[in-house]
């Protein structure tokens, strides 16, 4: 038979990658749904009126081979010189071992947040080394598993600060030595809170006027203080000290702790973390165990399972957003967990001693260089300093600068006359010379006599890391091991499908990803001059451009680095909006009782009064009660937050209709982005009313979660908010930051730029088309056995549904938990649970699942069902069955087997591989046990030998 060419449309062959059914199987899932083409099951589900018109058109999709070459022609035009400009920000060496194993690697990359803590049990021991890491560090009790980063965090002190005080005064200082973007971001926070920000010297604090202050440690110009007497003055006053310190620093420097700090902050960034142009890091808070509960962000504690082995989980603050809404603490839902791991495994590569040698290593190159500068005439400050200098070098300023770049080196400019210097664990004896030269100075670095410049009293008197983990054997062969024995306690997307509903947890292609580890993308300062980041400019204009059109906004901010950064940064844009209008009394905000928990969280944080409205009986918003709401607060009203499709995993027929009401009445429209997995390609939020949205690139754009943690919340909006997004202190603008970096995390942003050039136009839009068959399909098999709770007018759903399991309680004694545990034991991880409805089960299953996978999940779920049945049919006894003693670790199939049900039923259920089963470490986890007992650093050695025997 000849060789007959197939038609294969060139967007198909991109679709292959991300698209999981084929052809055929698309097919086959059709005729399940009963209808004949995916055009048609579209048709049923998403409206007429909210389509857009015509389709996406980004040119030819590129293929694997040409978007890596486009790529490192992009990447070749950043300019990656050495940069000693400091302010947060360093060079470090990550070690290779950590590179490989821990960022490039699927299995820590694609895991989702550690909600099921059963799955989670590797990144959550990582995660409970970096608490303890920077627990001992700062010589604090508690530590959380990590905040955006350092600006924000202190931002997130401030308002912490405020809530654990006994002082009513209405300011907080802030250290005129602290980074310019912590004050500039602590500013955006503190305003519309109605916080007043005091910038001063520290001898300038008059404790009886604030309710707390923070300290840079070591300061932005290099200072190094003891603030002891400072926060004594402050604790005087019933107020709150907060240092933002360096931790590597640490390693050689007084401890906060050791200075009375309630409350620390900083970047882990220089812990084998590259700096990306900003980002991502993991910044930190540790705080006193009296105020643990305050504390905003994730925690990691210790329990027991079932069978009272040691077992990790979240404590305290686990989504509490969801629970408190505009009362919590913070709107902070996610961490930079990835980076955190990234840092933890750096301390435990290094060790006490090994940190310790890099930062004398880096104070003694310091002080080398600071006496070259001088022995040349030059006036050096500070007096006592660890790894940054500032040289007085007058009119000469731009001169010096310019030369050192004409030798491969940034400096900062500091003032009008001087120059900022910041050495790191990268500079060699090369760099030196370097800097030396641009001052006009040649000489040798060869004088390796030991010099240190830190008081005597502030030196660190106590030790730290004391922890077996951070004196294991560091043969790279024993680190090896120790990553991969925690990958594999851990369920990722590399092992199976993470049916989340709004969490939208789709492959995180491996050419999407390689080039965030290339030096022309990682190693650039965020505050390197412009021409040498050309290339990121490109790809932030290029990317800006087309989310704009899949969107249909105008501009673009990428600042925000997470999706709850995204919402409070689009509320400020509303904000400072009805402001420049002579409308700042603008201050209610109308919000779902169906809405995500940031959303009010967020509205509280912009200093605005939420006003809850009721869903109809269909789920959908009660326009009634909507409009009564909008009518009645009419001359206050700021604007209204709704997500699309809903929460509830429909889209709604009258999302013009609220949209029209908000505006009538003098109000915005914020669209929440999380379901625009639902959208690309067919429907466009800008078009539907909206006039600010975030983007989840972390979800529907192919940034990885990283185990909950690196993301990414850019916001697009109308015309009319453009002069009003985030502004920088580097990069200008009216309004004021709310991140640290001025593009966000932007090391990120060539994986969504490359999902969008392999996909194309009509890619994109195919992968939104499989995303909504996906989830019908698994709504169709499930039918009969679950109740989806809602559907669209048509009988379908967007891309999730939720699965109603409430009525097994009553009629079995099954609850939500009990299902999602035994998905465990069928190698899946479990759908959101009791969100946004208690009691239910919400499934996401993307497009990037294969017929295959999703058959698997409808097979464990409908084997679930029988047993649920077996059990309210009196066949199983209700409280000795398999679904509650999920999961079933190794352990029980081997220990003593006393169950009314045989081995094979509990660990071999439907779904669940017989060769490359998943078992989990542990059974089911009591958090109320780790909750009464709570313990957030790592436990000495022999209590893991006592949970073993």
């Amino acid at each position: 038979m000849p060789f007959t060419p197939t038609d294969y449309l060139p967007y198909d062959f991109a679709n292959r990658r991300h698209i999981g059914p084929s052809p055929k199987e698309m097919a086959e899932m059709l005729e399940v749904l009963g209808i004949d083409s995916l055009d048609g099951l579209i048709d049923e589900t998403i409206p007429a009126s909210i389509r857009m018109e015509g389709g996406l058109d980004f040119g030819k999709p590129l293929s694997e081979r040409q978007l890596l070459y486009h790529m490192r022609v992009v990447s070749s035009k950043n300019r990656v010189l050495t940069s000693l400009i400091g302010q947060g920000y360093h060079g470090t060496v990550t070690p290779p071992a950590i590179q490989r194993n821990i960022l490039e690697n699927p299995a820590w990359y694609t895991a989702y947040t550690p909600y099921q803590p059963e799955i989670s049990q590797g990144r959550l021991e990582a995660l409970l080394n970096f608490q303890t890491m920077i627990s001992d560090l700062t010589g604090l009790e508690i530590a959380n598993a990590s905040l955006l980063d350092e600006s924000t965090a202190c931002a997130e002190a401030m308002t912490m600060a405020q809530r654990v005080a006994k002082s009513k005064a209405g300011a907080f200082f802030v250290d005129e030595n602290c980074h310019p973007q912590n004050i500039a971001v602590m500013k955006t926070r503190a305003a519309p809170l109605g916080i007043e920000v005091i910038v001063g010297a520290p001898e300038a604090l008059d404790p009886a006027a604030v309710f707390g202050a923070i300290f840079q440690y070591p300061g932005t110009y290099g200072h190094v203080r003891d603030f002891t007497d400072q926060i004594a003055a402050l604790h005087g006053a019933d107020a709150i000290g907060v240092i933002s310190a360096d931790p590597l620093s640490l390693t050689l420097l007084k401890e906060p702790g050791a200075m009375g700090a309630d409350i620390v902050v900083g970047s882990a960034q220089r812990f084998g973390v590259p700096m990306g142009y900003g980002g991502p890091h993991a910044a930190y808070m540790a705080t006193k165990d009296a105020y643990k509960r305050a504390m905003p962000g994730r925690l990691v504690g210790i329990s027991i399972d079932s069978h009272g082995n040691k077992a990790y989980r979240l404590a305290l603050q686990t989504r509490e957003q969801h629970i408190r809404r505009e009362k919590a603490t913070s709107n902070v839902c996610t961490a930079q967990a990835l980076l955190a791991v990234m840092a933890s495994f750096y301390g435990v590569f290094h060790g006490p001693e090994g940190l310790k040698a890099i930062a004398q290593r880096i104070h003694r190159k310091t002080v080398r260089l600071a006496r070259g500068l001088e022995e040349a005439g030059f006036t050096i400050e500070p007096e006592a300093f660890f790894d940054t200098i500032t040289v007085d070098v007058g009119r000469f300023q731009k001169g010096v600068m310019q030369a050192a770049v004409a030798e491969g080196v940034n400096l900062r400019k500091v003032g009008e006359s001087k120059v900022g210097i910041t050495l790191d664990e990268a500079t060699r004896s090369g760099v030196i010379e370097k800097v030396w030269r641009a001052f006009g100075i040649e000489r040798a670095d060869d004088d390796l006599t030991a010099e240190y410049r830190v008081p005597e009293a502030l030196h660190r008197q106590t030790p730290y890391l004391q922890h077996e983990v951070f004196h294991m054997n560091r043969a790279e062969t024993e680190m090896m091991r120790y990553m991969r024995r925690l990958a594999d306690r851990d369920l990722a997307l590399d092992r199976a499908m993470i049916p989340l509903g709004s969490c939208t947890m789709k492959l995180n292609a491996a050419v999407e990803m390689m080039p965030v580890s290339w030096r022309e993308f990682s190693l650039l300062h965020p505050f390197a001059p412009a021409d040498q980041a050309e290339g990121y400019r490109e790809l932030i204009d290029d990317l800006s451009a087309k989310l704009c059109a899949i969107t249909g906004y105008d501009d673009l901010s990428m600042q925000p680095n997470s999706g709850a950064q995204g919402e409070y940064a689009g509320l400020l844009t509303i904000a400072a909006y009805h402001r420049a209008r002579g409308e700042g009394h603008r201050n209610v905000c109308l919000i779902p009782t169906s809405a995500h928990g940031t959303n009010p969280a967020s509205a509280q944080m912009v200093g605005w009064k939420v006003v809850p409205v009721k869903s109809a009986a269909n789920g959908d918003i009660d326009l009634d009660d909507f409009r009564a709401k909008a009518e009645k607060h009419g001359e206050n009203l700021a604007g209204c937050m709704i997500t699309y499709p809903s929460t509830h995993g429909v889209f709604e027929e009258t999302v013009r209709d609220v949209c029209a009401i908000t505006h009538e009445h003098g109000g915005q429209v914020y669209i929440d982005g999380a379901n625009m997995n639902a959208m690309v390609g067919l429907s466009r939020p800008g078009d539907l009313g909206g006039d600010v949205s975030h983007l989840n690139l972390h979800k529907t754009f192919c940034i990885p979660h990283g185990g909950g943690g690196p993301g990414m919340g850019p916001i697009g909006v109308k015309a009319h908010l453009a002069p009003h997004l985030p502004g920088h202190p580097v990069t200008g603008g009216e309004e004021g930051p709310v991140s640290a970096a001025p593009f966000g995390s932007p090391s990120l942003l060539p994986i969504s730029w490359a999902y969008i050039l392999l996909m194309g136009g009509k890619g994109l839009a195919q992968a939104t088309k499989v995303a909504i068959l996906n989830a019908n399909y698994i709504a169709k098999r499930l039918e009969g056995a679950y109740d989806v709770l809602y559907k669209g007018g048509k009988g379908r759903v967007a891309h999730e549904c939720i699965l109603d399991t409430r009525p097994f309680e009553k009629s079995a004694g099954v609850t939500v938990e009990d299902i999602a545990k035994r998905l465990v034991d069928c190698g899946f991880h479990a759908p959101t649970m009791s969100w946004p409805v208690a009691g239910t089960l919400m499934v996401e299953p993307t497009e990037s699942e294969t017929k295959a996978e999703l058959d698997r999940f409808c097979d464990a779920m409908l084997a679930i069902r029988e047993e649920i049945r077996a059990i309210e049919e009196g066949k199983i006894d209700r409280e000795n069955n398999p679904l509650k003693n999920a999961p079933h670790t190794m352990e029980d199939l081997v220990r003593e087997w006393d169950r009314p049900y045989s081995r094979e039923q509990g660990c071999f259920p439907p779904g669940a591989f017989r060769v490359d089963k998943y078992w989990p470490p542990v059974n089911r986890v009591d958090n109320a046990y780790g909750d009464r007992n709570l313990i957030c650093t790592c436990p000495p050695m022999e209590d893991y030998a006592d949970a073993a025997e």
